[in-house]
């Protein structure tokens, strides 16, 4: 039975040691119609082997005398159980020739260490192959189990799913819960994608309207008894929500005290993109344009376009995404249009900016769109000797801070927790983060036209102090880095 691993174009091939495993082997490669020379010194076995028609000999394969056989063989696989035996081998075809390639059958590390030395280009160890293929058994066994036990909790939907993002959405979040729907339609439960907080973010918004993906603000639902059912996608929150949570997929560790009756969370995920694409490879749907376009966006957003935490599962998502996304759809979200406020934003923050070093934090003043403050550090951070950026306003009697870093040294998400999560909320990791601090925390004054300014410079020099003590930077003679 074929394997379905194709083999390169190397046509002529030769297996030292015919055993189970170099059996299989020999099967596979005669089935792809390549030449194969086998070596055995168990002379029933390599009559057997002839009755099968394959090309068998009997020779000792810790003699030079194999070696001699297999020499105009471009590929030699030494695949006997005894790793003594496989050691000779080897080293008598290095002797003989040093351009053919080997692959020998190790017993453990030790040996395959031992085998590499000898001049083995490619070491196989069956105990560890037998494990991989059984994690890999294992994980699949499980993801057609979930697939089951989340078809069953929608099918049990008898009005409407509500599928919950994340507050003010990011792309994966979005992505995530456009997947979500095409599976529930695919079901066939009707839903809708509903949100709490703002979308802010031009590039969210731009991603939005390009694919055509309907979201419903929770403060605009008339009436929200019609769902029977609630799913969150990528660390959504309910506190605000008088609904019950039937189910979590997410790429991170709950926060919140859920009971749901179906939870998938992998931290070991970079993105609940890469998750929910999963789940539609299982479900054998036909994805659109649209969600594929949505999920492989997602999941480039979440790994800074696979330079960041990108494990096996990303790429292989991606891969498969690949071909059905719309790319001049995806160029369009990734380059949109900046909009006056985060003109505004940008210039302020580049006028205000204060650089100690490779570090720089800048004061936005006060903001109509906070999301303006994650573009202005963004930009920010491509100034000449800029690592590391944070850019804050006022808006709502909050201060808001965005962080970005490209520094390997410094952890911009632990940066804004060590200074600021005593007295605000903050979120983030290596490269991005943010803050929300209560203006009071600084001023302990309410805001109004006459004390705007005022409480504008004690919320700056409070602010930068923090943040600078923090990085380990004096702050009191900065610059503007001109």
């Amino acid at each position: 039975m074929s394997t379905g691993v194709t083999i390169s174009s190397i046509s002529d091939y030769a297996i030292l040691g015919c055993g189970s495993v170099g059996y299989a082997v020999a099967e596979e490669l005669a089935q792809q119609g390549k030449d194969v020379l086998i070596i055995d010194r168990d002379e029933s076995r390599v009559e057997s082997l002839r009755d099968q028609d394959l090309d068998a000999r009997t020779a000792d394969i810790r003699e030079p005398e194999a070696a001699d056989l297999v020499s105009e063989r471009g590929v030699v696989l030494i695949l006997a159980s005894d790793v003594e035996s496989n050691k000779q081998a080897v080293k008598h075809i290095r002797d003989q020739n040093d351009g053919q390639f080997i692959v020998a059958r190790a017993s453990d590390p030790v040996s395959g260490d031992e085998l590499e030395e000898l001049g083995a280009d490619i070491v196989i160890n069956p105990s560890s192959v037998i494990a991989e293929s059984a994690l890999r058994a294992l994980e699949s066994g499980e993801l057609e189990y979930n697939a089951g036990k989340l078809a069953n909790l929608l099918e049990e939907t008898s009005s409407r799913l509500a599928i919950i993002t994340q507050d003010s959405p990011d792309p994966d979040s979005i992505a995530s819960a456009a997947a979500m729907q095409a599976i529930a339609n695919h079901l066939g439960i009707e839903s809708d994608i509903v949100y709490l907080g703002d979308m802010g973010h031009q590039e969210n918004r731009a991603f939005v309207n390009l694919l055509g993906i309907e979201l419903l603000q929770w403060d605009d639902l008339e009436d929200r008894s019609v769902y029977d059912t609630v799913a969150l996608v990528d660390h959504a929150t309910s506190e605000e929500m008088d609904l019950s949570v039937d189910a979590v997929i997410d790429h991170h560790e709950l926060e919140a005290d859920y009971e749901p009756e179906f939870v998938d969370i992998r931290p070991n995920m970079s993105s609940t993109s890469t998750i929910v694409t999963k789940y539609i490879q299982e479900f054998d749907m036909n994805v659109s344009e649209e969600v594929a376009t949505a999920l492989l966006y997602g999941i480039r957003a979440e790994t800074l376009d696979f330079k960041r935490d990108t494990t096996p599962a990303d790429l292989t998502a991606a891969a498969y995404l690949y071909p059905f996304a719309n790319h001049d759809t995806l160029e369009q979200v990734e380059s949109p249009s900046m909009s006056p406020e985060t003109l505004d934003v940008l210039a302020e923050a580049i006028t205000n900016r204060d650089v100690q070093g490779s570090h720089l934090v800048s004061n936005a003043g006060f903001v109509r769109d906070r999301e303006a403050l994650t573009q202005a550090a963004s930009h920010l951070l491509d100034l000449e000797g800029v690592t590391t950026t944070a850019v804050f306003g006022i808006a709502d009697e909050t201060i808001f801070l965005a962080g970005r870093s490209k520094d390997i040294r410094i952890n911009i998400g632990k940066v804004l927790d060590d200074a600021y999560g005593e007295m605000g909320e903050t979120a983030g990791h290596s490269t991005q983060a943010s803050a929300e601090i209560p203006l009071g925390i600084f001023t302990g004054i309410e805001i109004s036209e006459d004390n705007r300014n005022t409480l504008l410079e004690l919320t700056e020099e409070a602010v930068k102090r923090t943040l600078f003590d923090t990085m380990g930077v004096d702050g009191t003679e900065g610059s503007n880095g001109s």
